[in-house]
């Protein structure tokens, strides 16, 4: 690890300590040339996972894209710290199921049940889009499927 400061290589790790649930470690160092501080965050993260689109095509998973499309339905609603803690939630449930494969469809069920536990236009937002709402009606009516679970 490069020093932030001076760019020496050598640097040693004073403290570590996990935050963020045991799913990220913290690392404070020191640069053994000029002794500057400074914390690293060290997390998982999953390679080679493969997102299979409706149409049956296949992409790399990328958490970017995911963030991308819950900021849109989140817009002014939920955001810094309690976003980031959001989509670390969804990513950690699709993790969990451990397979190379899965499913758009899938990725966007596990953001709609978050969702609707935690901001409900937000929750409509992404469903009208995830659902491909062609009308106000089919719109009122999921609307009335929330209300219903309330």
């Amino acid at each position: 690890m490069k020093c932030p400061f001076c760019n020496h290589s050598e640097t040693k790790v004073i403290d570590s300590r996990d935050t963020n649930e045991n799913k990220t470690i913290r690392r404070r160092r020191e640069c053994e040339k000029c002794q500057a501080r400074f914390s690293t965050y060290e997390q998982v993260e999953v390679l080679n996972r493969v997102v299979i689109k409706r149409d049956g095509s296949k992409e790399v998973y990328r958490r970017s894209k995911m963030e991308e499309g819950i900021k849109r339905a989140t817009n002014k609603r939920i955001h810094g710290e309690s976003l980031k803690q959001l989509i670390d939630e969804i990513e950690a449930e699709i993790n969990c199921e451990g397979k190379s494969e899965i499913t758009s469809k899938r990725i966007g069920r596990a953001i709609l049940e978050k969702l609707k536990s935690r901001d409900e236009v937000a929750y409509l937002r992404f469903a009208s889009v995830f659902k491909s709402f062609g009308s106000g009606e089919r719109f009122v009516k999921e609307f009335h499927e929330i209300d219903k679970d309330n």
